[in-house]
């Protein structure tokens, strides 16, 4: 079923200071995403110890190095950070997802 994507103006700032070929890649998962609001694992997982029950976007079936962190609000997927695959760097995954949790609670206030 396909479902209106909406992206947070901050994700779009991060995504544009991506390499080409990883924007094209995120690009070309969203619109999976937005095809099929139901996409499953490898194109998208949930995102674990999230409080605000994140997904992300596994670009490549997952082989990409950089994954994209959303949410559905209502009948919308709110696109909302940019974030370094886990296990390459999880420090940095972790930042991203408390970005994107806080980024979520301004869209829904």
């Amino acid at each position: 079923m396909a479902m209106p994507v909406v992206y947070h103006p901050q994700y779009e700032a991060e995504w544009r200071g991506l390499p080409p070929a990883e924007r094209a890649a995120l690009a070309s998962a969203a619109e999976k995403l937005r095809a099929d609001s139901q996409l499953g694992f490898p194109h998208t997982s949930r995102v674990q110890g999230s409080t605000a029950a994140l997904r992300e976007l596994r670009p490549r079936r997952g082989r990409s190095p950089w994954r994209a962190l959303y949410r559905r609000v209502g009948g919308v997927v709110v696109v909302l950070a940019v974030a370094p695959e886990a296990e390459r760097d999880r420090r940095g995954f972790d930042r991203a997802v408390a970005e994107a949790e806080r980024r979520l609670r301004d869209v829904e206030e």
